[in-house]
C-alpha cells in the first residue's frame, strides 16, 4: 500500500518535460491549412531561446504547400500582463512544410502558444498551451555532489580494510 501511495504522490512529477519535441496540436484545419505544432518547451534562466517550436503545414485539400508560405510562433505567459514574444519560423532543411522556430521560455509555467500562416493560399492561426520547465540534466558540478557520498564509502571502506591488514599481520 505505501508503495501505491508514492506512485500516486509522485504522478505530478511526470507532467515535468525534459526529452524529444512532443506535439501541442496535432492535424488542426484552420482556413486553407492542416497545422501541427511540436514542442520542446525548456525555460531558462540565461535568455537562451531553448523554447522550440516545429509547425508542420499542408494543404487542407492536400497537395503542394505553396512557396512564399511562412509561419510566425507566438508565446504569452498565462500571468496577467506578460508580454507576447513572436519569432518567424524557417524551414528545416529548404522545406517549408516544416518550419522552426526558437524562443525563450524565461520561467516554468504555462504558456499560450499561437501560430499564424500566412501565404499565397491566405491567413490562418491557431493556439495550443504548454508547460515549460527547466531541462531536467544536472550541471556538470552536480555530478561530483552526486558522486561524493560513494566516494567517501569507498575510502573508508578501503580505510578498513588496510586498518585489518595491518591488525592481523
Amino acid at each position: 500500500m505505501p508503495a501505491l501511495a508514492l506512485v500516486v504522490a509522485s504522478a505530478a512529477m511526470l507532467d515535468a518535460h525534459s526529452g524529444p519535441p512532443f506535439p501541442i496540436l496535432s492535424n488542426r484545419i484552420a482556413g486553407p491549412y492542416d497545422i501541427s505544432i511540436w514542442s520542446d518547451p525548456d525555460a531558462t534562466d540565461d535568455g537562451s531561446a531553448a523554447g522550440q517550436f516545429w509547425v508542420i503545414l499542408s494543404p487542407a485539400g492536400g497537395g503542394a504547400l505553396p512557396a512564399g508560405t511562412h509561419a510566425d510562433v507566438s508565446i504569452q505567459a498565462s500571468v496577467p500582463g506578460a508580454p507576447r514574444v513572436t519569432g518567424r519560423a524557417q524551414p528545416v532543411n529548404q522545406e517549408i512544410s516544416r518550419q522552426f522556430a526558437a524562443l525563450v521560455l524565461d520561467h516554468e509555467g504555462r504558456f499560450g502558444v499561437a501560430v499564424t500562416v500566412d501565404g499565397p493560399l491566405g491567413q490562418a492561426t491557431v493556439e495550443a498551451n504548454v508547460d515549460a520547465t527547466y531541462d531536467l540534466r544536472p550541471a556538470p558540478i552536480m555530478m561530483v555532489v552526486f558522486l561524493m557520498p560513494f566516494v567517501l564509502v569507498g575510502f573508508l571502506w578501503v580505510k578498513l580494510l588496510v586498518r585489518r591488514r595491518r591488525t592481523n599481520a
